[in-house]
């Protein structure tokens, strides 16, 4: 059995010049790069399936995978050679040209979901923007002038640039950018009467994140995913799911909205898509991307040779028969052993979620949570100062699922 205990045996003994050069490095980083995030001192450098390793040579057990991107684990062989292959060939061209693995990935997308059109970029913020750009131009083209405004949920979280920040439904992404743009609003997650209070006649689309990640784990329930279809049919506009973190397998399903058994016209992509390398996907019926025409928008980068290709190899796997019944079984067994911790510390917190994205509330104890297991060997992440968020690799085995419930269970035992 793998064990962090047996694969630190063997590293670097001589701490006190691993440790100078770890500082130096993170040193170096804070004089060039800009302070954006708040990171831990540690200087990722490898990862092998649900593995990375830092500069001192130290690994750690990786439930966070960049926040739900590395879903096939990290080094996946079958998208590391796609991408080797790829190299040899043509990186980018542009999409002046067409090219056979965009081509590829589009089909497998279509093939695989609703839609018919796919149109790629870089990210899940991008994604979205292009979502809110084509759903205001269908408005117009079909409804005028007047309709373009956007609801969203609050507690949402739909990316960092404007068009995106401004339909995130948190004010805390908000100070000192405002001001925002003009056209959205914002919703409580499965209140009935206040998504038909906001829906009308001037409403262009409906955005919803099946289950919320940034938000705290929190899923829509069926019925008030079921209310945002009918009233979008009844007011002519359009539902969009942005499924940039739950979607794509994380779920157990290859698409989150399966579990509301409803069909948007509009969905949104990125994070897991190509394993690592940045793509965003944005997928729409054909009656609805048929407002987009050439000028309307682009994307130098999007869709290029490599992370297509990387992306292709992705949906195969994805895809394979067993596959995702498989990870339906091991998110079980880690819930499970997950609720048990919770049942045992945590007054009996509901552990949220579906699949391998799963969360539960933890109180202002969370960010202490979080750095006590990375101390151990175990890398989770807070979100909302209080939800502890667990993203495995989709490919996490039951002894990986077993030793990180063990690391959780005796810092929990050591703060309580």
């Amino acid at each position: 059995m793998t064990t962090i205990a047996n694969i630190n045996a063997g590293t670097n003994t001589n701490t006190n010049t691993i440790f100078d050069s770890s500082q130096n490095l993170i040193q170096s980083g804070r004089d060039v790069l800009m302070n954006t995030y708040s990171q831990p001192p540690i200087v990722v450098t490898k990862g092998r399936g649900t593995w990375v390793w830092d500069c001192t040579g130290r690994a750690y057990l990786d439930f966070v995978t960049g926040a739900a991107v590395t879903s096939l684990g990290h080094s996946h062989p079958r998208v590391v050679k796609a991408m080797e292959e790829q190299l040899q060939n043509i990186v980018h061209t542009s999409n002046l040209f067409w090219n056979e693995k965009q081509i590829a990935l589009g089909r497998k997308l279509v093939d695989h979901s609703f839609a018919d059109k796919v149109f790629f970029c870089n990210s899940g913020a991008e994604a979205n923007e292009g979502a809110f750009k084509l759903a205001r131009k269908f408005a117009k083209i079909h409804y005028g002038e007047s309709k373009y405004q956007i609801v969203s949920l609050k507690n949402s979280f739909h990316g960092r640039t404007y068009a995106a920040l401004s339909a995130t439904g948190q004010t805390k992404y908000h100070k000192n950018f405002d001001p925002l743009l003009p056209g959205f609003s914002y919703v409580e997650i499965n209140k009935a009467e206040a998504l038909r209070s906001a829906v009308g006649p001037e409403t262009a689309a409906v955005i919803l994140e099946p289950i919320q990640g940034e938000g705290g784990v929190h899923t829509v329930n069926a019925d008030f995913i079921k209310l945002a279809r009918q009233l979008c049919d009844a007011f002519g506009a359009l539902l969009i799911f942005d499924e940039i973190q739950c979607g794509l397998g994380r779920t157990g399903h290859l698409f989150a909205h399966h579990l509301g058994d409803v069909t948007p016209d509009i969905m949104t992509l990125a994070k897991a898509l190509a394993n690592g390398a940045p793509i965003g996907a944005m997928l729409a019926t054909d009656r609805v991307a048929s407002a987009f025409q050439p000028g309307d928008h682009a994307s130098t980068f999007g869709g290029n040779p490599l992370v297509t290709a990387a992306g292709c190899a992705v949906l195969d796997v994805l895809t394979a028969p067993g596959f995702l019944e498989d990870v339906c079984v091991r998110a079980s067994y880690l819930k499970n052993a997950l609720q048990k911790i919770a049942d045992a510390y945590f007054d009996g917190a509901h552990v949220r979620g579906s699949g391998f994205m799963l969360g539960f509330t933890v109180g202002d104890m969370g960010p202490d949570l979080v750095t006590r297991c990375r101390e151990q060997g175990l890398l989770i992440n807070c979100v909302g100062g209080s939800t502890l968020r667990f993203l495995p690799p989709l490919t996490v085995n039951r002894e990986e699922i077993d030793e990180a419930v063990s690391i959780l269970k005796a810092v929990v035992c050591e703060i309580k």
